[in-house]
């Protein structure tokens, strides 16, 4: 994806993964030189310097243990980033879905302005035989001036909209939008259960946390083990002048074992401890958070309930409106119209108009929160 965000996530999991590599590193070897200003005399001649090596070594499975924490991490990273993923599919299709309401109601703003239009000569027609008057024409002029300004501010909402959804994407802003010309309500809603929620990566973050922990205690038991040394010393020593005997300036050699023993581990009690209180708070986080996705869930398909109520309602009224509408033009032709009585009725429909373009968009978005719940 070329979200920002999300390929942030994506260097963070890389980064990640790479402190496996780290994991499995010794500890520093230790070298160390040193030469005798006054040398000291041995029987087999006098010392000249000491060179020392050594290399600890940490308890048996301590690497081990640190390349499984290492990768519980990274597995915390990656579910992280599938959420981020998640997250920003269900934002475009909310601003997609708001895209569309956005240029659908202007699509009728801009029918009902051309309706007015035909009502305008309708009036001009009707004042000149004595059917109607002046005033009903400028009323409709004032209208359709009203339903233009409505419609010019939903084309910088538009505007607005459509540089967020570019910026979701990260993609040039003259890049175009395929936006939908009309969206049907489906007559049936899936049957979407809660009971994919355990899956759900937001809740499979925590068993992931749970995992690293349980990882993190077992380091800290192998940290609170002895450590292991391994070294070894050389010391070049100069041959006795004038002197003829065996050994006579024989180099010493020295291996060396030495174990390091934690015997103040108070503090991997306290880590010990820590982390038992953490298992502990993860487990209330996770219980917590699919209280919080149930609840969601609830909301979303109420709402999606909602808009399906509302949406069908407002097709059933436009209908009659449009029905009214038909019945006072046909009177045009017998008698005079009245044009607040039309004007009336064509506000009245835009008003269904706008409700049904809200219901479907509502049910569109609600729908994407429960796919991202339970898909």
């Amino acid at each position: 994806m070329n979200n920002p965000e999300i390929q942030a996530l994506e260097w963070k999991y890389q980064g990640t993964r790479e402190k496996v590599n780290e994991a499995q590193a010794l500890p520093n070897t230790s070298v160390s030189v040193g030469y005798f200003v006054s040398e000291p005399e041995t029987r087999t001649g006098a010392q000249v310097a000491r060179f020392s090596v050594s290399q600890m070594l940490p308890w048996f499975g301590t690497i081990t243990a640190r390349e499984q924490y290492a990768n519980a991490m990274a597995e915390t990273e990656f579910v992280a980033l599938s959420i981020a993923k998640r997250k920003l599919a269900l934002t475009v299709a909310q601003s997609y879905y708001e895209l569309y309401a956005l240029q659908a109601q202007e699509k009728v703003l801009q029918e009902n302005i051309e309706l007015l239009e035909t009502y305008e000569r309708l009036a001009l027609t009707a004042v000149e035989v004595n059917k109607a008057s002046v005033v009903d024409v400028l009323r409709l002029q004032i209208r359709q001036n009203e339903l233009e300004q409505q419609r010019q501010v939903l084309l910088e909402d538009y505007k607005a909209e459509q540089i967020q959804f570019t910026n979701y994407l990260n993609r040039q802003e003259d890049q175009p939008i395929n936006v939908v010309s009309e969206l049907i309500l489906p007559e049936t809603d899936p049957l979407e259960g809660n009971d994919q929620l355990a899956l759900h990566p937001e809740l499979l973050q925590y068993d992931r946390l749970y995992e690293s922990v349980e990882q993190s205690e077992l380091v800290n038991q192998k940290e609170a083990a002895p450590s292991l040394g391994l070294g070894l010393d050389y010391v070049p020593v100069a041959e006795r002048p004038n002197q003829s005997f065996s050994d006579n300036g024989k180099d010493i050699v020295m291996p060396m074992v030495s174990l390091s023993i934690p015997i103040f581990n108070s503090k991997y009690s306290a880590v010990t401890r820590q982390n038992e209180l953490k298992l502990q708070e993860i487990q209330s986080q996770k219980t917590a958070r699919l209280n919080v996705l149930e609840s969601a869930f609830a909301k979303a398909k109420s709402q999606q309930n909602q808009a399906r109520i509302t949406y069908e309602t407002q097709v059933k009224n436009s209908e009659k409106a449009r029905d009214a509408e038909a019945i006072l033009l046909k009177k045009y032709e017998t008698a005079s119209i009245d044009f607040n009585d039309l004007l009336d009725i064509q506000q009245i429909l835009l008003s269904f108009q706008k409700q049904q373009i809200e219901a479907l968009k509502k049910y569109y978005q609600q729908t994407a929160i429960i796919n991202y719940l339970v898909r």
